[in-house]
């Protein structure tokens, strides 16, 4: 059985394999380029996320610098998913992404670890777990997302989380290790922050937010 098939299969491999670092190396080439754009290129960023992703749905956009193990090459992206400066994919099992996640700055998404044995981390032998992330889910700044957790869908990651184990849908999440802090539920229908309320109701926003982008 070859490295890349073990890396496949979620079996301890060699990551700094030839067949593996030959295959990362086309991708992260990709990934430079995206990088280097300059902000007004946005159609060449539109058809980069394109080639670069295993999947990206309408709407995908991330502000450089994206960084990713393999360039997105195993991340998978549902529709009006949004990255904000310095989001990692350590993307060497597959990520997937539902419809309009939000990533702020500096979020780490992890599929990679190491096992404790000193002997094998000592050959810097890695094994992988996919990441699953639900839609309309927000992850806060500095998050770090690790290997194998799931996050359901309506779901707020609050910022600086280290998300360890899954995190049920349609609840507020905080802290290191992530914990379930409330559901999101009537309140937060009322209040946009704190003790803010909103000026309008939400229906009408979302509705004026849907008329800007047919506007766009």
């Amino acid at each position: 059985m070859t490295q890349k098939e073990r890396m496949e299969r979620g079996l301890v491999y060699y990551p700094a394999d030839e067949q593996i670092v030959e295959e990362q190396t086309r991708c992260l080439e990709r990934l430079y380029d995206y990088n280097h754009t300059r902000p007004g290129e946005g159609e060449k960023r539109a058809a980069l996320i394109k080639e670069m992703f295993a999947e990206a749905g309408e709407g995908c956009y991330f502000e450089p610098p994206l960084y990713s193990n393999f360039g997105g090459r195993h991340v998978h992206l549902g529709n009006n998913v949004y990255g904000n400066f310095g989001v990692t994919f350590v993307d060497d099992a597959d990520i997937y992404v539902g419809d309009n996640v939000m990533f702020a700055p500096h979020v780490v998404v992890a599929t990679a670890a190491h096992p404790v044995l000193p002997a094998l981390r000592a050959e810097a032998m890695q094994f992988n777990r996919p990441v699953h992330i639900g839609k309309n889910v927000w992850i806060g700044a500095g998050a770090a997302i690790m290997p194998g957790v799931t996050i359901g869908e309506n779901t707020v990651i609050g910022a600086g989380s280290v998300v360890t184990k899954d995190i049920p849908a349609n609840v507020v999440a905080v802290g290191s290790p992530c914990r379930v802090l409330r559901p999101i539920g009537g309140r937060d229908r009322e209040y946009f922050y704190r003790e803010e309320k909103f000026d309008l109701p939400p229906e009408q926003l979302a509705r004026e937010a849907r008329e800007c982008k047919k506007g766009r």
